[in-house]
């Protein structure tokens, strides 16, 4: 027999580990902990022999535990096994991150007892973007439907007006004719507001305005 088989089969361990106290796993995060004593002799003689001869054992105990205990599933490159939670609670990779410093404006208000703005009111929560956004003007919520791909056309409308228009064009300009509309109504009941001021302000004998 040639001496280099003779030399494998001597390296070659066995793949069953057997400890007297056996090992605990974790199969999350891949470890193996080993809690049996070392060997003193091998210790104290050959400290690198004695670590590698135990890493060894439980590398060899956690492919083991691999291959036996968790589900297999195969895919397109190759046969992987599917991990359960990790239960030993590892330290964070880096520190955690510092807080940032308060800039000048949130001091001053703090100092003035100045509170931020709420949404409610100017912002609506767009569910699609999954953020606040204005209900008007620029990225408004009511400008939604202006960047629809398909756009739905009032045909009696369209036959009222008697020509053919961009139904984008025209929704925007039906929202500038209400914005107008709304403009309009506001300073006339400001107007109504201050003629019933000066009335009221006759009627009770006063002068001047009110």
């Amino acid at each position: 027999m040639p001496s280099s088989t003779i030399a494998e089969k001597k390296e070659r361990l066995p793949v069953l580990v057997e400890k007297p106290i056996p090992l605990e796993f974790d199969m999350g995060n891949l470890c193996a902990f080993d809690t049996n004593p070392l060997d003193p002799t091998t210790y104290s003689s050959s400290l690198e022999e004695c670590l590698n001869n135990a890493a060894r054992d439980c590398a060899q105990a956690l492919i083991n535990q691999v291959l036996t205990t968790l589900p297999m599933k195969s895919a397109f490159d190759g046969v992987y096994a599917e991990l359960p939670d990790p239960v030993t609670p590892l330290p964070r990779e880096k520190p955690l991150p510092k807080a940032k410093e308060p800039t000048k404006w949130e001091l001053f208000a703090k100092k003035k007892g100045i509170k931020a703005k709420t949404k409610d009111g100017k912002l609506v929560y767009d569910e699609e973007k999954g953020e606040w956004v204005p209900k008007w003007g620029y990225k408004g919520k009511n400008k939604d439907d202006e960047g629809d791909w398909i756009v739905e056309v009032d045909g009696k409308k369209e036959r009222e007006r008697g020509e053919d228009r961009n139904p984008r064009a025209l929704s925007r300009e039906e929202r500038k004719d209400r914005i107008k509309k709304n403009e309009r109504q506001m300073k006339k009941n400001e107007k109504r507001a201050v003629v019933g001021g000066k009335s009221l302000a006759i009627r009770n004998g006063r002068v001047g305005k009110r």
